[in-house]
């Protein structure tokens, strides 16, 4: 349950549109729901603007879709992350009416719709093609919460050039999210050309001494560059989500 459904229940509660019986049946799954194989906080949307996000490594796709369905009952989009295609299969069999998308790349599934565009322009840009499933996270998540979003991929430090070209674009975002493996370089790049906060999402692509991700991780963090923060390696969800807090400021 949102903000927004909270206050239209009370409010029909007070104006005598409702029983008490009534508004006790829709806390009834309040303050979480035991599902026997997972307790699901269904006041998370409430104290953090967003659904409980669902996890699928590790779970059944049944889990998932059992999931998801209970958790959709009260809100208007819900999201699942890292979900293979069969995932979203055992899903649509269990939400056969809700409105479903899948999006391969990211591994993100969306019950219901994304929010209006309303929010303030992200830029999510990466070092290299490979980095681009991380970065389809993060602007998946920030589409289907509402954020004005540009994608500019392939733009790495060993050919700078690329990434000046289109300085103008990152100078009008609110937010840059920057994905890159190996030496981890770019978000330091791109955070001196500009003013705007950058987000630095370390991946797990490179070779040996890189670490899965670990070398990007450390560069990042210790940048000498101003406004810059950093998510765990591959977390494009926790960059996407940031970025909006950010704009929902």
């Amino acid at each position: 349950m949102d903000r927004e459904k909270l206050r239209v229940l009370l409010e029909a509660l007070q104006d005598g549109e409702m029983t008490v019986g009534e508004a006790m049946e829709s806390f009834r799954r309040l303050p979480f729901e035991d599902l026997g194989f997972a307790k699901l906080d269904t006041h998370r949307s409430i104290r953090r603007g967003f659904p409980e996000v669902v996890y699928c490594p590790g779970k059944t796709p049944g889990q998932v879709a059992l999931i998801l369905q209970s958790l959709s009952r009260d809100a208007d989009r819900v999201l699942a992350t890292r979900a293979e295609s069969e995932v979203f299969d055992a899903v649509k069999e269990q939400i056969s009416e809700a409105e479903l998308a899948y999006f391969p790349e990211a591994r993100l599934i969306l019950v219901g719709s994304p929010a209006p565009p309303e929010r303030g322009q992200v830029v999510v840009a990466t070092a290299g093609t490979s980095d681009r499933p991380v970065a389809e996270e993060a602007a998946v998540t920030c589409e289907v919460l509402g954020n004005r979003t540009t994608r500019l991929y392939d733009v790495g430090v060993a050919g700078l050039h690329r990434l000046l070209d289109q300085r103008e674009l990152l100078e009008e975002a609110e937010v840059v999210i920057v994905v890159a493996g190996m030496e981890g370089a770019l978000p330091s790049a791109v955070a001196g050309l500009i003013e705007a906060p950058v987000i630095a999402v370390p991946t797990s692509v490179g070779y040996g001494a890189s670490f899965d991700g670990l070398a990007a991780l450390l560069a990042m963090m210790n940048t000498c560059v101003p406004g810059v923060v950093v998510v765990n390696v591959d977390n494009g969800f926790g960059a996407g989500f940031f970025a909006n807090l950010i704009n929902a400021g």
